[in-house]
């Protein structure tokens, strides 16, 4: 009979793969690299494959490692669930959040004050910023869950999420009619923007990127002040802005796809709880309300 794999030695290579360093992934795990670059030996040659290139202090993963990463990280998370089914303790603890602003106005609020109140042992600690900085900063190893809109550089992630993702102007504005179109949006790297452009370019329409923000409530004021038209998902929209679509030349968005990440050891326990409630919440979320009024 063949003997199981070491999940001491899978938590360890997904923990080098999150974060591409074998000196972080050591202090991840608590042990010494060393003791690290033994267990990756071990296990490459257990399955008489190499896992990992290393290219200076660089680390990425070979084609037989992106195949075990996955799976891996399906053992990990089946492990916690069994050890959360037998224990019996108190869930406590702090758990290192970070959220897109584009949602933070609207979901914050309903995130955390209801998990809060269900859950008063467990903090959270939350930032907010752009997708592609949380992204940054979980393979840096500053958060242990994030909430991020998949397609910004990569498509890794647990899609829970879709929403429509429509043209804004301020009610009785004039940016609408600028020439060319003034739009506010993100960042180059934003996937919004890049979606954005692409599809004014398909129907031919002049624009200029009139003004940059990663901030959404940035965006949005610029929006409602009547300096740009710009693009949000449905849970961003607010009072005050009117939605574009064919009857102003405006042409169709793709939807906006929101995904959860965990840290290679974010499974079981307090990170389980949040991440359940995270994506009830967001899931039940009505916006329609509000994207109605706006399209009227």
């Amino acid at each position: 009979m063949t003997a199981p794999l070491d999940l001491d030695q899978l938590q360890s290579f997904c923990a080098i793969a999150d974060c591409g360093s074998f000196t972080e992934a050591a202090r991840r795990v608590n042990k010494t690299q060393s003791a690290v670059s033994m267990q990756i030996k071990r296990l490459e040659e257990r399955l008489g494959h190499p896992l990992l290139t290393r290219d200076g202090r660089s680390v990425a993963l070979t084609q037989h490692g992106e195949v075990l990463y996955a799976r891996a990280r399906k053992m990990l998370r089946t492990n916690a669930e069994i050890l959360d089914h037998f224990s019996k303790g108190d869930l406590t603890g702090s758990i290192r959040f970070g959220v897109p602003d584009d949602y933070a106005v609207r979901l914050l609020p309903v995130i955390l004050s209801s998990f809060q109140r269900t859950h008063p042992k467990i903090g959270v600690d939350v930032a907010c910023m752009a997708s592609e900085q949380l992204l940054e900063g979980m393979k840096a190893g500053k958060y242990d869950l994030i909430v991020f809109t998949q397609g910004t550089d990569q498509n890794f992630g647990e899609l829970f999420r879709t929403e429509k993702m429509f043209w804004v102007a301020s009610h009785g504005g004039r940016a609408l009619a600028s020439e060319p179109l003034a739009l506010a949006s993100g960042s180059q790297t934003c996937i919004w923007r890049t979606e954005a452009v692409e599809a004014l370019n398909r129907v031919g329409k002049d624009y200029r990127i009139a003004y940059t923000s990663s901030n959404a409530t940035a965006i949005s004021s610029a929006v409602l002040s009547d300096l740009a038209v710009g693009f949000l998902p449905e849970s961003a929209l607010q009072p005050g802005m009117r939605v574009l679509g064919d009857e102003q030349g405006m042409p169709r968005l793709a939807d906006a796809q929101i995904a959860l990440m965990r840290g290679s050891h974010a499974y079981g326990g307090i990170y389980d709880v949040l991440a359940n409630h995270i994506v009830q919440s967001m899931g039940n979320l009505n916006t329609r309300a509000v994207a109605a009024q706006a399209a009227e």
